[in-house]
Formats: structure tokens, C-alpha cells, sequence
């Protein structure tokens, strides 16, 4: 049994853990709540493109266009090259948030034949470099503080790889938040854009394509252009949207996971506490029992020279 210097010890050290684990639980729920309003303050405008797409499609429905997956070529059958974006986190401490990611990345690269690897955050960096992968060196973005600016060097890299069919399609793999209380990892297809997406029927109920006949509806330069600089303009939205989600859900993971080690603390503290007092009163009674039996020993002692005092008394 440890005495009781090192349950103190033990106990003072448990408290400091604490300290740090309450400090970054502050700081990682201010900045989910950061994150979310960013991401709620975008997602009007990008509402706004979607719907554009939406009737632009339905008004003119033999585009085909590059960004789109309604084109001849997109329905053969070949071995398609695919960008992979994995966005993992630049540290840990953020429960199984890292590992999930990592695990469905690795899952989804075993089904590609032919893909190229883009990782966000040092964490994925470390993970697929240790493991030989074949990432891509020069894509050095962290997955901290996203911002519009990101999301457009990123789209325009994507974007001009695809235009010169160096790939066929772009996929993100990321965690996204469910509530405030769980996420689930998930694949997003970015490029080309899934046509049956724009053409729901939530987004037709929002467009009445039967006031306004297809000769009186003008697009300038032209509808082809159009969708050049929405479409482009919607990826980016989407990169944005997908960089803002697996940030908060890095740090959603990393609140939980320092309030989960928080109530250990407390939970070992309470138990430590409970042995420090029974070490301290096994101690005490240690000292009492001792000081007794010294006692006792001491009042023999006494007894046993005063009696030897009388004998000699008696004996002169």
C-alpha cells in the first residue's frame, strides 16, 4: 500500500491534469460554436448556387458539361483515376476522431485501382507516410481555422487536374457532425457533380419552370458558361463546407474526449481521497498505538525499579 506522501503526490498531480483538460474543453467547445457560425453564415449563398444549377438544369436539360457526371464518356466503363482528399486533424487527444477516419480511408483506397492521395492535417500525413503510401508531398494544408481562401486553392488544384484529365473524379473523405454529441465519417463525391442532386424534387418544388418558357429564358454569355462559374463556385462551397464540418467535428471529439477525462479525474480523485484518509487514519492509529505501548512499557519500567528499591530495603 502506497504511503501517504505519494497519494498526495498522486492527488496534486491528478488535479493539474485537470486544470489542462478543463482548459481545453473551454477552448475546443468555443471553437466548435466558431466553426457552426462561420459554416451557417456561408450557407445561404451556396444554398442560393445549388438552386441556380438547379434551374438552369431543368430549363436545359441536354447540357453536358464537364463538371457534371450526364456526359457520354461518364457512362463507360474503365479503370477511373480518383483524387482521394482524406482530412484528418493536426493533433490528437480527440478520442477515436483520427482513427475512424483513417480506418474508412483505408477501407475506400482498397477498392480503387488507380488514385492519387491528398491528406489534410499531420496527423494523416504521419499515419500513410509510416505506412508507404504514396501521398502527395506537396499538399501541406492543415485542417486549423478553415477558411473561403483554402477551399478555393485546393478547388482550383482539383479542378485543374480534372480539366486535363489527369482524373476523373474527386472524392473527400471527412467526419461530419450528427449532433452535438456524435459523428460519423463519411465520402463525398465533389467532382463530377451528381445530376440526380440538383434535380430533386424538393429543389423543383421551389422553382415554377412552367411560368417562364425555355425560348423567354436567357442566360448570358451563355448556359454552358453559366454553369462554368456556378459549378466552379459550388465546389468551392463544398470543399468550404466540408473543411468548416471536419474541423468542428475534430474538436466536437476533442470537447467530449476532454470532458469523459475530466470525470475520471474526479472519479480517481474521489477514490484516492477515500485511500489518503484511511492511509492517514492507519498512520495515526500506528502513532496512538505506539505512544500507548510506550506508555505501558515506560509504567512497567517504573514499577519494576520500585520494587527492586523496596527489596532492598527490606533486605538492609
Amino acid at each position: 500500500m502506497a504511503n501517504a506522501k505519494e497519494i498526495s503526490n498522486r492527488i496534486k498531480s491528478i488535479k493539474d491534469t485537470m486544470k489542462i483538460t478543463k482548459a481545453m474543453y473551454m477552448m475546443s467547445s468555443m471553437k466548435v460554436r466558431k466553426a457552426r457560425t462561420q459554416l451557417e453564415n456561408t450557407e445561404p449563398y451556396y444554398y442560393g448556387l445549388q438552386q441556380q444549377m438547379t434551374e438552369i438544369l431543368l430549363h436545359f436539360p441536354e447540357i453536358e458539361h464537364l463538371y457534371f457526371d450526364n456526359r457520354a464518356s461518364d457512362k463507360r466503363e474503365w479503370v477511373k483515376r480518383k483524387a482521394v482528399i482524406v482530412v484528418t486533424a493536426d493533433k490528437g487527444m480527440a478520442g477515436a476522431y483520427n482513427q475512424s477516419v483513417l480506418k474508412r480511408a483505408v477501407e475506400f483506397l482498397k477498392d480503387c485501382e488507380d488514385y492519387r492521395l491528398y491528406v489534410i492535417g499531420e496527423v494523416g500525413r504521419r499515419y500513410f507516410g509510416s505506412r508507404g503510401y504514396n501521398i502527395e508531398p506537396n499538399f501541406l494544408y492543415s485542417v486549423t481555422n478553415p477558411s473561403i481562401h483554402r477551399a478555393r486553392v485546393i478547388t482550383e488544384l482539383m479542378v485543374e487536374l480534372y480539366k486535363r484529365d489527369m482524373i476523373d473524379s474527386v472524392h473527400v473523405i471527412y467526419t461530419k457532425m450528427l449532433n452535438s454529441m456524435s459523428t460519423e465519417v463519411d465520402v463525398q463525391q465533389v467532382l463530377p457533380l451528381k445530376t440526380k442532386d440538383f434535380l430533386k424534387q424538393e429543389l423543383k418544388d421551389k422553382i415554377d419552370i412552367n411560368s417562364i418558357g425555355e425560348g423567354d429564358y436567357l442566360v448570358y454569355p451563355s448556359p454552358e458558361g453559366a454553369v462554368e462559374k456556378v459549378a466552379y463556385n459550388y465546389v468551392t462551397g463544398m470543399l468550404y463546407g466540408i473543411l468548416v464540418e471536419a474541423y468542428a467535428s475534430e474538436e466536437n471529439s476533442r470537447m467530449i474526449a476532454m470532458q469523459s477525462a475530466t470525470d475520471n479525474a474526479e472519479a480517481m480523485l474521489h477514490d484516492l481521497s477515500i485511500e489518503f484518509n484511511r492511509v492517514r487514519q492507519a498512520a495515526i492509529t500506528q502513532e496512538i498505538t505506539e505512544v500507548i505501548g510506550g506508555a505501558k512499557a515506560l509504567k512497567k519500567k517504573k514499577e519494576k525499579a520500585k520494587a527492586q528499591r523496596k527489596a532492598g530495603l527490606k533486605k538492609k
